[in-house]
């Protein structure tokens, strides 16, 4: 298990977050607001092997299925109740997480020379992310999350993931925080599921 950190570049104008920046008033008719935003952050990327991308792959999606999209089309445009929603993805996503999208690399990649095999998922669950963005919509650049299976030059295997808190915690939102740690949990659970060590620090807050 190999853990990175990458630093996003960030400056407040002040200590407190977000910066509503200052405005400007060009006549009595008109205002122009200026907001600049920047925040610093690390973010833990955890990276795991795996016996092979394609064996992985089919495991990886027989625990986390496709999102159930005809059924959530129909509940949003009848305006069903919340709870109806919870209960369907309660019932769909086994270790609360659904692929949002797959994106096969391989094959374009090769054409350009490149063997190594590549699939690219977002994976997520939108009612748990529900529960960030009423805090925050901003948290909605961190869900779903991106998970790789992938393989190197020397045909090693890997599962690459960021550590969802790491990323969550970036907004400064106690409540959105404690659904990262939830999610880390989480995504423990389903590598243990899937036979990979889960690296210990899922379970460290």
């Amino acid at each position: 298990m190999t853990l990175e950190r990458s630093h996003a570049r960030d400056q407040n104008a002040s200590n407190k977050a977000p910066i509503l920046g200052r405005v400007q008033q060009a006549d009595e008719s008109l205002l122009m607001t200026t907001i600049t935003s920047e925040v610093t952050f690390t973010a833990v990327r955890l990276t795991v092997a795996i016996p092979s991308v394609r064996g992985f792959q089919q495991h990886y999606e027989s625990l986390v299925p496709d999102l159930p999209l005809d059924q959530i089309t129909a509940l949003v445009a009848r305006h069903a109740p919340w709870s109806e929603m919870l209960e369907l993805i309660a019932e769909t996503a086994p270790y609360g997480f659904l692929i949002y999208h797959r994106n096969d690399e391989h094959p374009a990649m090769r054409a350009a020379g490149n063997p190594m095999d590549c699939v690219a998922y977002l994976m997520g669950n939108h009612t748990i992310a529900e529960r960030m963005f009423r805090h925050d919509p901003r948290a909605m650049l961190y869900a779903p999350l991106r998970t790789l299976i992938w393989e190197d030059r020397e045909k090693h295997a890997w599962f690459t993931v960021d550590k969802p808190s790491t990323q969550f915690e970036s907004l400064g939102v106690h409540e959105i925080s404690l659904v990262g740690q939830e999610l880390d949990r989480k995504l423990a659970t389903l590598l243990e599921a899937l036979d990979v060590d889960a690296p210990a620090t899922l379970r460290t807050p």
